[in-house]
């Protein structure tokens, strides 16, 4: 467990607070979950975004009617903190009895105390129902490795020597599954994504990705984490021109997490899958 998520709300029984309480965001320092991975702060080697998307965001209009919409918020790679999710629920949820005179000012507040939670500022977007819905849900690009025949035996932890790629090949293509799970590190609650790999490099072997995904299974860690591990590993893999690792995660709490990391600057799309 991240020493500084033992003191977190995660897993414990909480007050819901329903009028504006920002000291209820807890920051996570990613520096320790980085030090394993053996990266630096100083030099990352990635660029992202996690997008984080609230469908339970409600606040009060000053005439008393209540709104409801739908919040997204993108959290840079390289931000020092992460928020803690049960601590970003809890926050969002004491919006549920505050006035705010508009949108605006709604998205001007939740910009100023995510941004001070995360060191680097967050980007906000509080979307209509109807803006959402308008948009529906999207398939994952590329191959979809799920139906391949393969024998798997280890769920315990991400096993790197699984991965195997053809040293003679390049290629560029976009592959995905959505058999990727693992558990919070704090409360063992299962975490269930899919994972996008798109990149230009050593031509990588489906069937060893399928099953070294499928390692994750029983793996303690936050999203954010497991998305820079399947990076890394990928990148020492394949030697690729490019690579960009990314993972649609279901909500819990009303929240989703979508972590995306790559070699170069990206703007993606953030867009729900089925499961989303």
């Amino acid at each position: 467990m991240h020493p500084a998520a033992e003191h977190s709300p995660l897993g414990k029984s909480s007050e819901y607070i329903s009028t504006y309480t920002p000291s209820l965001l807890f920051p996570i320092p990613r520096l320790a979950k980085w030090a394993e991975l053996g990266v630096s702060g100083d030099a990352l080697p990635w660029q992202g975004v996690d997008y984080w998307n609230c469908f339970e965001l409600s606040w009060l209009l000053p005439s008393g009617k209540p709104v409801v919409a739908i919040g997204e918020f993108a959290i840079p790679a390289d931000s020092p903190n992460i928020i803690e999710s049960k601590s970003f629920k809890l926050y969002l949820n004491s919006l549920n009895q505050t006035v705010f005179a508009s949108t605006d000012e709604l998205q001007a507040c939740l910009e100023k105390d995510l941004s001070a939670a995360a060191g680097k500022p967050v980007a906000v977007r509080v979307r209509t129902l109807a803006e959402v819905e308008g948009e529906g849900v999207v398939a994952l690009p590329g191959q979809c490795i799920d139906g391949l025949d393969v024998a798997i035996s280890n769920y315990e932890q991400p096993q790197p020597k699984l991965l195997q790629c053809d040293p003679q090949r390049v290629v560029e293509e976009a592959v995905h599954s959505h058999l990727l799970k693992s558990n919070c590190p704090v409360t063992g609650q299962p975490d269930w994504g899919s994972v996008v790999v798109e990149y230009k490099g050593l031509a990588l072997d489906h069937a060893s990705l399928l099953t070294y995904l499928v390692s994750f299974r029983q793996h303690a860690d936050f999203h954010e984490q497991c998305v820079e591990r399947i990076y890394l590993d990928l990148k020492r893999l394949l030697k690729p021109e490019y690579l960009t690792v990314y993972a649609r995660y279901v909500r819990r709490g009303g929240l989703d997490i979508n972590p995306y990391r790559s070699t170069g600057a990206i703007s993606p799309n953030n867009l729900r899958l089925v499961r989303q």
